[in-house]
Parts: C-alpha cells; sequence; structure tokens
C-alpha cells in the first residue's frame, strides 16, 4: 500500500471518530451548527499555523481562482453538513448516513465526465462493495422511512461531500498545495455557518472548563485538521474515485467506535458490511501492487 492510498485510508479513520467528539460537545453545550464551527475554525487555525511554517506564501491566491475555495469550503464543507444535519431530522441515523454515502460513486462519475477518469470494472465493483457495507454497517432498512424531502436533503449530503474531492481536483491542478486548500476551505466553512446561524454564546461553551477546551481541540484537530490534511494530499497521488472510495472505511471506524467505547452492540449485518468495505480496499489495494499502479497508469 502506498503513501497516498494510506492517507485516503488515514482520513476515514479520523473521520470515522466525529461523532464520539460531536457528543462529547454536547455536553457542554455545543450543538451541530456550533460543532461545524468549532471543527472547521480550530481546523484553519491549524492549517495557517502550518502554513507559517512551512511556507507563507501558500496563504496567496489568485481572485481568479476563488471559486475552488468557495466551492470546497462553502459548496461542500458547509453545504453538505447542512443538508446531513436536516437528513438526521427527518429519517434515522442508519438512513442519512448511508445517503451521505453515495459520495463515492458521484464522485466517480462527475471524474469521469470532468476529468476523464476510466470507468473501470474494478473500481465500480470497490465502488459496490463499499457502498454496500456502508448500508449494512449503517443498518439501512431496519424500520427506516425515508420522506422525499428527507431524501433530497439526504441526496444533498452526499453530492455535497463529493463536491469537496472535485474542486480539491481543480485547485490542485492551479498548482495550489493541500494546506493552502484546507486552509481556505475550513476557514469559509466556519465562518460561513457562524454567520448563517449566529451562533451566540458558543464561546463561553468552549471556554466554560479545561474538559471542554480539550474537546474542542480534539475535535477541530482530529475530525477535521488531521483527515482533511491526510486526504487532500492522497489526492495529490491517487485518483478522485480511488481515494473516495477508500475514505468510505469511516463508517467501518464510526461502528467500531460505539462498540468498544459506547458498548453498542456488534449485529450480524454490521458485521459483514465491514468486511465488504474491507475487502473493496483490498482490492483497490492490490490493483495498486500490479506493474503501473501510479496515477495516470493505474488499471483500476
Amino acid at each position: 500500500m502506498n503513501k497516498y492510498m494510506a492517507s485516503a485510508l488515514g482520513g476515514g479513520v479520523c473521520w470515522g471518530f466525529m461523532g464520539f467528539f460531536t457528543r462529547h460537545l454536547a455536553a457542554y453545550g455545543i450543538d451541530a451548527n456550533g460543532a461545524i464551527v468549532v471543527r472547521c475554525g480550530l481546523a484553519a487555525i491549524c492549517f495557517g499555523i502550518l502554513i507559517l511554517v512551512t511556507g507563507r506564501e501558500q496563504f496567496r491566491i489568485r481572485l481568479a481562482d476563488l471559486w475552488c475555495f468557495l466551492g470546497t469550503g462553502l459548496l461542500s464543507l458547509l453545504f453538505f453538513t447542512f443538508c446531513y444535519f436536516h437528513a438526521i431530522n427527518m429519517m434515522s441515523l442508519s438512513a442519512a448516513a448511508i445517503l451521505l454515502y453515495t459520495a463515492p460513486t458521484i464522485v466517480m462519475l462527475l471524474s469521469a465526465v470532468l476529468f476523464g477518469e476510466k470507468l473501470t470494472k474494478t473500481r465500480i465493483l470497490a465502488a459496490v462493495l463499499a457502498f454496500a457495507g456502508c448500508a449494512l454497517v449503517s443498518g439501512i432498512g431496519m424500520g427506516s422511512s425515508i420522506t422525499l424531502t428527507g431524501l433530497l436533503f439526504g441526496l444533498g449530503s452526499g453530492f455535497g461531500y463529493a463536491l469537496y474531492t472535485i474542486f480539491s481536483r481543480y485547485a490542485l491542478k492551479k498548482g495550489y498545495s493541500s494546506s493552502t486548500i484546507n486552509f481556505y476551505s475550513c476557514l469559509l466553512a466556519s465562518v460561513g455557518a457562524f454567520l448563517i446561524w449566529r451562533l451566540q454564546g458558543l464561546a463561553g461553551c468552549m471556554t466554560q472548563s479545561g474538559p471542554a477546551v480539550l474537546w474542542c481541540l480534539g475535535t477541530g484537530v482530529v475530525s477535521c485538521f488531521i483527515p482533511y490534511m491526510l486526504y487532500t494530499f492522497s489526492l495529490t497521488g491517487l485518483e478522485n474515485g480511488k481515494a473516495s472510495i477508500l475514505s468510505s472505511v469511516e463508517p467501518v471506524v464510526a461502528s467500531l467506535v460505539g462498540v468498544f467505547l459506547y458498548k453498542e452492540p456488534m449485529t450480524f449485518p454490521a458485521l459483514v458490511g465491514i468486511l465488504l468495505v474491507l475487502s473493496a480496499i483490498m482490492l483497490l489495494n492490490q490493483k495498486a501492487q500490479d506493474p503501473g499502479g501510479e496515477l495516470g497508469k493505474d488499471p483500476a
């Protein structure tokens, strides 16, 4: 497994802890909307510090390229979160989660049209395995009902989630570093969320105690800064579709977090789902180890 595949997987693993941190933030009065500002805002600070250390010229962007960062920050991070929070209020968490994970398929289709990426049999099979695995892990079909409005919000979350990969690819092609992309994406998402929801008292909730500060730092660093840094780096060496499929390990990690940290039961369908997602990852990894497995030559 090369460093780019490992980075995409690492990003998915970190995203899998998002619910763990969100639950703890809720205990300090920080709701889901506030969590967006906390996660993205603190991640933006981290990326800003990283740029100060690695090269301040990375702060510079051309006005003509602003649309790339508006795409990753507002149309992706902020939009998909907005849709996802509405979806979970209209249907079960499992149904909302699996609609969110239509993203890898959307990424593959958009990348085929916009970037000429090949829809190979291997990649399609991996996407099917990953999607089926996510469905089983999420417990879809376990008595959940979905309204048309809920369905649209759910699909909107998947579409917005997919757009991060698409707009990031455009920004990378224009020569911007992954740190630049992530800094402006997180900054715009946090500012946008703060302006939309007019969150009052958020600073007080964040600083009310030492543990509250630590949980805020944890959610910003572990569930946003590190995964977006890893995932965006993976796009410098992987095609969009493959990176998106690999990151589908997120619901598997979230399920395991629930089992080991919250003593939630591990159902047989969830276990099968985990094996399917891992099978998709192994399938992509096997093809990557074949001759010509680097970006631009990968037969998968």
